[in-house]
């Protein structure tokens, strides 16, 4: 009940930071019981009066520091739990902080490799780049008699417990939440949390940042023209990754681009092919490619950088996208609502018919204007939506998909405001539809089965003889009765009595520091 008490304290003082910040004001009361109405009106007394309308939760997230910018950039993905209009306030949301000191950055390397710094890189520069978990350094090693460059990414010291502690109010916050609501068990806040918590934990090892480059080199090997930095094994591990360093252009810089006479309508294709085939062929794609983290090198091919955030998506989750894609580019509505209940997203009591009409009124509009005019985030955000009013539960990496799908467009477009985004991405779906979904596929997909269900045969024996064990159990105890002594019902009564004294101490010091923060603004 302690750490209940701690957590809190902390998200009071989480609270108090967004009343100040105007954050409370994105919320709209008539949609809210009377108890959070009046919770609002509350909170909006110690609104700061000067405070700009617009970045108000951006500096609100900020102030609170690196976790809750990170839940923020996060969030900024999912307006079905948030909301658009907070949704939009994230969308520029930076992680950018100041440079932790040379001396701290070089320590670290020497407790890494348990030799000083010198020793493992001929020279070692000061941060070219910073953010909240680590920073980048350019350095040289020695290499085939010669100087060669890299990067060398190394994590902060000591941000792991930072990001424990904020991660832990979160969980206990998104936990009252399912207790209470069954809307926020709909939205499943504890799945958001836990997901950010994987997240960061991946972000914070950078051994695991080193094997999904070494894994996405391998998928991409054969791709003419995209390729990943090449990790360096002997200079890596947990607090520390040193890859090839590129020398490349930018995205976010088109004067270089211009000037080194990139085709720029073909560089928005790449991306947007890239990114497909990455997710549709391999189900392994990078879920961070604003242009700060691609490059175009001499040989005209795309350069992926900053692998910290990686998406997923099961063979499942694959031919749910390539078959709701194809479906809106043929206007096959039914089939895309088919696709939904055969992948089991919308429960079987609702009517295919009924979505398929839903799923009509997102796509038929799309056929209504010019190419340059349909964005496919835009229609996966849409039919997002939809489904929410036929009890599809959230699919945390389908929305990932649709937030890097937002980002790579906007990258996309950037090059080519008439790019059609339909015409890049049709030959990507057909090829991997032909693939997967055509005779082979389907051949694959039988011998695939056929040694699932082998492996579920030869367990069958196991299963059995626990199911035996389980029922003698269970005839015992109907038979016998389940027992408490009374030192047992006397531990559960005191931890029951302490329980409550602890909520209750609890909620007076919430409502005590809220009204000595009335006190002192208005004294």
């Amino acid at each position: 009940m302690i750490a209940a008490l701690v957590h809190t304290a902390r998200l009071t003082r989480a609270a108090y930071v967004f009343a100040r910040e105007g954050v409370f004001g994105f919320a709209d009361p008539a949609t809210l019981p009377p108890q959070a109405q009046l919770a609002i009106r509350l909170a909006r007394l110690i609104e700061r009066r000067n405070a700009a309308a617009a970045g108000r939760l951006s500096r609100a997230l900020t102030r609170l520091g690196p976790t809750y910018v990170k839940l923020g950039q996060f969030l900024a993905t999912r307006p079905d739990v948030i909301g658009v209009a907070m949704a939009r306030d994230l969308e520029n949301l930076q992680d950018r902080v100041a440079p932790f000191p040379q001396a701290q950055a070089e320590a670290v390397i020497a407790t890494a490799f348990g030799k000083p710094v010198a020793q493992v890189f001929s020279s070692f520069g000061t941060p070219v780049a910073a953010a909240s978990i680590a920073q980048v350094h350019r350095a040289e090693i020695s290499r085939d008699g010669g100087p060669t460059s890299v990067a060398v990414k190394v994590l902060r010291p000591n941000v792991g417990n930072r990001f424990r502690k904020d991660l832990g109010d979160l969980m206990f916050a998104a936990r009252r939440m399912e207790a209470v609501s069954t809307e926020a068990q709909r939205l499943r806040p504890i799945e958001i949390v836990d997901t950010l918590a994987r997240s960061v934990a991946m972000e914070m090892d950078l051994r695991l940042e080193a094997a999904a480059l070494s894994e996405m080199a391998e998928n991409t090997v054969d791709d003419p023209d995209f390729r990943v930095p090449a990790v360096d094994w002997d200079r890596t591990s947990h607090h520390v990754l040193t890859m090839e360093w590129i020398d490349g252009i930018a995205l976010n810089d088109r004067a270089k681009l211009e000037a080194a006479g990139i085709d720029l309508p073909d560089l928005g294709r790449k991306v947007i092919q890239n990114f497909l085939r990455h997710a549709l062929r391999d189900g392994f794609f990078h879920a961070d490619m604003h242009p700060g983290n691609l490059f175009v090198d001499t040989a005209g091919r795309l350069v992926a950088v900053d692998f910290g955030i990686m998406g997923r998506l099961g063979l499942k989750e694959r031919r749910f996208l390539a078959e709701i894609l194809l479906g809106f580019i043929t206007r096959d509505y039914r089939r895309v609502a088919e696709v939904h209940f055969e992948a089991g997203y919308v429960p079987a009591h609702h009517s295919v018919e009924n979505f398929a009409q839903a799923i009509r009124a997102i796509g038929e509009p799309i056929h209504n204007r010019s190419a340059d005019e349909i964005s496919m985030a835009k229609l996966l955000s849409l039919l997002l939506e939809v489904t929410g009013l036929f009890d599809m539960r959230t699919r945390p990496e389908l929305i990932l998909l649709q937030k890097t799908m937002v980002v790579v467009e906007g990258v996309a477009r950037g090059f080519d405001p008439k790019l059609d985004i339909w015409t890049t991405a049709d030959p990507v779906v057909r090829e991997w539809i032909s693939r997967n979904l055509g005779p082979v596929g389907r051949i694959e997909g039988v011998v695939t089965g056929a040694g699932e269900l082998g492996r579920v045969l030869s367990g069958l024996p196991a299963i059995a003889a626990r199911s035996v064990a389980v029922l003698n159990q269970f005839d015992t105890m109907t038979r016998d009765g389940l027992v408490l002594s009374p030192e047992t019902v006397a531990a559960i009564g005191k931890a029951e009595a302490r329980r409550n004294r602890w909520q209750t101490a609890a909620l007076w010091v919430i409502a005590l520091t809220f009204l000595g923060i009335l006190w002192s603004l208005h004294r």
